[in-house]
């Protein structure tokens, strides 16, 4: 698993770190049941703080992408083909909602914004 974190970005280091452990498991380049770095060594690799780790951990936990066994390691859920559907669509609304919000604090209009988004959609 190759993860890079940019610490000058607006997004936190959990969510960045999130992100990418999802997008390893909707690609399939991790696989159902497949055990993910301990806590302790993926802080230790990515030089951040095991609580940071924890905390996506937890969230891919919540969101149902891993599932955590006590004593055993966090590992891959079975794969719902619906639940990454469902992901990839969250994740294109995510950044439309911010270029959205950057156009709109640009001052362009919402009827602006729609006609940009048709001429690219033309291309």
């Amino acid at each position: 698993m190759h993860i890079i974190l940019n610490n000058s970005s607006m997004i936190p280091i959990y969510e960045q770190l999130m992100d990418q452990i999802k997008n390893e498991i909707i690609s399939g380049n991790l696989k159902e049941d497949e055990v993910l770095p301990s806590v302790r060594a993926l802080s230790g690799k990515l030089k951040i703080s095991a609580l940071t780790v924890k905390k996506a951990y937890d969230h891919l936990e919540e969101e149902g992408f891993v599932v955590t066994v006590h004593g055993k390691g966090t590992f891959v859920a079975a794969t719902d083909r619906q639940l990454a559907v469902e992901a990839r669509k969250k994740a294109v609304e995510d950044e439309f909602s911010r270029a959205i919000e950057k156009a709109k604090a640009l001052g362009l209009t919402c009827e602006e914004i729609r006609e940009m988004v048709e001429i690219i959609l033309e291309e």
